[in-house]
């Protein structure tokens, strides 16, 4: 009978299944795509707070930092770029899945704690944002803006393309953004302007980050953080 069918399988329809794991949700489980065991897949590590590189303790600055400090003034991250926050930030990427943003930015969120009022993404190409159809990192800010209810804004534009970061040594992707940004609008009048924040979908040497952080620096800007998905290590050579 239809009615046996529905009373048996109905549960099943409507209840939320883990979308690692496949198993069905448990009514504790908060965030809307992982369930909690998942979510400690996603688990922080203690980090340096500057550059957000992995250390032995949770340091504020590592001995890196405090030698050589990078131009912003704390890293937030939600892990390394390994399984399976790199599988999500892939198929954003690459599958067209631009809805993991959301996902990606409930995770990245409840890691900051003091968040900047305002948040603004790394910038595409024009020719990269036509093949891609979205720029991730601004979706990130907008989602992450929204989670922390604070503004997002468009500050940064890519003058010109580059050739992909991946592969490249910290010297390489420096040469390779030499010149590639420029502010939109340099107009930072209010208070809430004098502390931005920075986001991408993943960091490695930092040399994008830099480069815009200059920009910021420039006018005015007198506090910058860099929020990101990944922090993973720079790669040899």
């Amino acid at each position: 009978m239809l009615s046996d069918w529905l009373q048996k399988n109905t549960p099943r329809l409507v209840t939320p299944q883990c979308h690692l794991c496949k198993l069905d949700k448990l009514p504790n489980d908060t965030h809307p795509r992982w369930c909690q065991s998942c979510l400690d897949l996603f688990c922080q590590q203690p980090r340096c707070q500057r550059c957000g590189l992995k250390t032995l303790l949770t340091v504020e600055q590592c001995g890196q930092c405090l030698s050589q400090p990078p131009p912003w003034h704390h890293l937030y991250c939600v892990g390394d770029y390994t399984f399976p926050t790199a599988r999500y930030i892939q198929q954003m990427k690459y599958a067209d899945k631009f809805w993991f943003a959301r996902d990606l930015s409930k995770l990245l969120a409840p890691h900051i704690q003091h968040p900047a009022p305002l948040i603004t993404g790394v910038p595409l190409h024009w020719t990269r944002y036509l093949h891609r159809g979205f720029n991730q990192s601004q979706l990130l800010a907008h989602y992450t803006a929204q989670e922390l209810n604070v503004k997002s804004a468009v500050l940064f534009r890519r003058s010109r393309s580059t050739d992909s970061q991946q592969g490249l040594t910290k010297s390489a992707r420096q040469n390779n953004l030499e010149d590639a940004f420029t502010l939109r609008n340099t107009n930072f009048s209010t208070n809430d302007d004098s502390h931005v924040a920075i986001i991408d979908d993943v960091v490695t040497t930092g040399s994008t980050v830099y480069q815009l952080c200059q920009l910021l620096l420039e006018v005015g800007v007198k506090r910058i953080d860099i929020y990101c998905i990944c922090r993973t290590p720079e790669p040899s050579g």
